[in-house]
């Protein structure tokens, strides 16, 4: 099927000419628009936007340096006790924990054969009594017949001295005499001082010799913390003349003490400076192993700035803080030393002026030169 030509009309070439004209003047027209809309937008992106930031202003001051060490209540005597005689164990009357005061019986000896040596000794004695008696009165007999023809000065001189030496036998047979009834009376292990058993080294039935340890004994009138010290705190721990403790027990409650031991060499294993400090206050419900915070405080002469951990920027390894300008509210990065570390804040030691503000938050989204309208926080000074 064929289908029916169309005859398309002849446009005159100027009017075709005048068309192209008016589109390409109509594309230049919105492209202008465009153009000057878009300069107009980064225009006003570039005016600068002032932020409001948190400052602190800095303040220098002398601090006290707090030096804390945990240490341990321990008796400043602690004594072992023992027999001052040998023999066998019939019975023991504490255990470990056991209060004791002075007199209390910890422990007893079989006392058979001390009574058997108190027995002979008491014989001994007056078998020797009796020895003296009739050497003394034979030599008193003699004496009367002193200007007789039976009297001679060599017999008087012998029953003088055999008076004299039964009356020294007399005395070293009380003097054994004694020293039985000691051993005898030591049979029995009596506590000298009040205090608390820490600790059993003999049991019932066991054969003891001489000296040997029965039972630990830590006296409770005396009490101390003892601590280990670094070696890089020698010299604060020498020069602290205001320390106290506080038990973890009793937390919030600080008790005074002062340093009264100061080992001159290191322990083997933790290489710390045992030291012991006494308890001069001691509270009613402290014991002996508690543990304890010994805290010390000593002036520092070098003055420091407190200022919030926040307010610290890292730059690689150097610390430093944004300055803000009071005039003009431009901000600076100026590096700083750090005395030390706390848990929220920092001590600066130098770097900033005293009277300076820093800005205290946000201070990874500052970039040299930018303006901030500061909002003082509470000042740092005293």
């Amino acid at each position: 099927m064929r289908l029916p030509s169309v005859r398309i009309p002849k446009v005159p070439l100027k009017y075709a000419l005048l068309g192209v004209a008016g589109l390409t003047l109509a594309g230049g027209g919105f492209a202008a628009f465009s153009l000057n809309a878009n300069a107009s937008r980064a225009a006003a992106t570039a005016e600068p936007v002032v932020r409001p930031a948190r400052v602190v202003e800095v303040a220098y001051k002398r601090q006290a340096q707090t030096l804390l060490l945990a240490g341990t209540v321990v008796p400043r005597i602690e004594s072992t006790l023992g027999f001052r005689v040998g023999g066998k164990i019939v019975s023991r009357a504490v255990d470990v924990g056991t209060a004791v005061k002075p007199g209390d019986v910890i422990a007893e000896l079989d006392p058979t054969d001390y009574r058997h040596a108190v027995d002979n000794a008491r014989a001994a004695l007056v078998s020797a009594e009796a020895d003296y008696a009739r050497a003394r009165a034979d030599h008193e007999r003699y004496q009367a017949l002193r200007g007789g023809a039976a009297f001679t000065q060599q017999t008087l001189e012998q029953r003088q001295s055999l008076a004299s030496t039964s009356l020294a036998r007399v005395d070293q047979a009380k003097s054994q005499l004694a020293t039985a009834e000691n051993n005898l009376a030591y049979t029995v292990l009596r506590a000298d001082a009040a205090g608390v058993v820490t600790a059993v080294q003999a049991e019932v039935g066991q054969v003891l010799a001489q000296g040997q340890g029965v039972v630990r004994v830590a006296r409770l009138d005396q009490l101390e913390i003892l601590v280990g010290v670094p070696e890089h705190r020698l010299k604060t721990i020498r020069d602290t003349t205001d320390a106290t403790f506080e038990l973890w027990s009793d937390p919030g409650k600080r008790h005074a003490a002062r340093l009264r031991e100061l080992s001159p060499s290191a322990d083997p294993v933790t290489r710390t400076y045992p030291a012991r400090f006494s308890v001069l206050d001691p509270p009613e419900f402290i014991g002996l192993g508690m543990t304890a915070t010994l805290g010390f405080r000593r002036a520092d002469d070098t003055p420091l700035a407190e200022v919030p951990l926040s307010s610290i920027f890292q730059r690689g390894t150097q610390p430093a803080v944004w300055v803000v300008d009071r005039t003009n509210g431009t901000v600076e990065l100026r590096p700083v030393t750090i005395a030390r570390w706390r848990d929220e804040t920092a001590s600066i030691s130098s770097g900033v002026k005293d009277g300076e503000l820093i800005a205290t938050a946000g201070v990874h989204k500052l970039e040299p030169g930018q303006k901030v309208k500061p909002q003082q926080q509470a000042s740092a000074r005293p």
